[in-house]
């Protein structure tokens, strides 16, 4: 980790491109990315870990027009029901990427600012009818790892996180040592910002893409600790403009540079709730993709075991 505890000016973020590349880190047709971080002895480690044997869902509902009316639901899921004389079925379909539903990215959701996937591999590789690398379906055996809880809003001592203080590296540091978390390889970062508080005290608030969250720096610890993946409730703090960033500051990074994969729109509130009554902030963490031939992600359920 880096000793001087200040926000990256542009040309430190642009190097961020270099220093966090991980292209060919692991083999030439490398799949996974981050998710290489979860060896079987991290997924044992994890497994050890239950002992409650509590499981809480780390997911928002998908977000129809009836759940969740209002500006940020700019494309509601559809859900139909099909009701016959001898049972029913129904209809979901849903544009899941955005700052409403639970999600997780694949590697090739975002691109570099010159037309690369992950890997170096050409965008030309997703087509009309999915991508032909880096897809969602790469993992369908699932991703089952530690899963560590860095609740910023409890520490603070605030219902949620605002613009004028977003969330750096050094914050995560200082959580873990208070947590009294030793952060791992192949964990999975997961940050409580308060989104619900956020949403519910700012009902009109937009374009989304400008809430408060974590800062381009949080990737200073995500390479330096060898993460696995973030999750997180909010999502980055605005700095398109002043990073050049071609999209948000550390999809942009993370996704195409790093490999790592990111868990948007994550529900922490009951999670938050049951590790502060354990005194403990490491868990199991399973999430489950959509076999989605060729997606650029899917909607998913995290659950936390603890």
């Amino acid at each position: 980790m880096p000793g001087s505890r200040t926000v990256p000016t542009p040309a430190e973020y642009q190097a961020y491109k270099d220093r966090f590349n991980n292209w060919g880190r692991w083999d030439a047709h490398d799949r996974y990315g981050t998710l290489n971080h979860i060896t079987p002895e991290v997924r044992r480690h994890a497994a050890a870990l239950v002992n409650a044997g509590r499981s809480i869902s780390l997911a928002n509902p998908l977000a129809t027009a009836a759940v969740l009316p209002g500006a940020r639901n700019t494309q509601p899921a559809e859900h139909r029901m099909n009701i016959g004389s001898g049972g029913c079925g129904d209809y979901i379909g849903v544009s899941y990427h955005g700052f409403v539903n639970t999600h997780i990215d694949a590697l090739c959701h975002i691109f570099t600012e010159d037309g690369r996937l992950y890997g170096g591999r050409p965008s030309s590789d997703v087509t009309i009818d999915g991508a032909r690398a880096n897809a969602i379906d790469a993992w369908r055996e699932g991703i089952v790892t530690r899963g560590v809880l860095y609740d910023v809003a409890r520490h603070r001592g605030v219902y949620y996180v605002t613009a004028q203080e977003p969330v750096h590296w050094w914050e995560l540091e200082h959580i873990a040592k208070a947590q009294g978390v030793e952060p791992q390889a192949g964990d999975a970062v997961l940050v409580r910002m308060g989104a619900p508080a956020f949403w519910a005290a700012n009902p009109e608030f937009g374009p989304a893409w400008q809430a408060p969250g974590l800062h381009a720096s949080a990737l200073e610890f995500l390479f330096g600790h060898d993460a696995a993946l973030l999750g997180w409730d909010l999502m980055e703090a605005p700095g398109q403009e002043e990073y050049r960033a071609h999209a948000l500051p550390i999809h942009s990074i993370a996704i195409p540079y790093m490999g790592l994969p990111l868990l948007d729109n994550a529900n922490f509130e009951e999670l938050a709730v049951a590790c502060s009554g354990a005194g403990r902030w490491e868990f199991m963490v399973t999430i489950a993709p959509l076999v989605v031939i060729g997606g650029t992600g899917s909607p998913v359920n995290p659950i936390a075991l603890l």
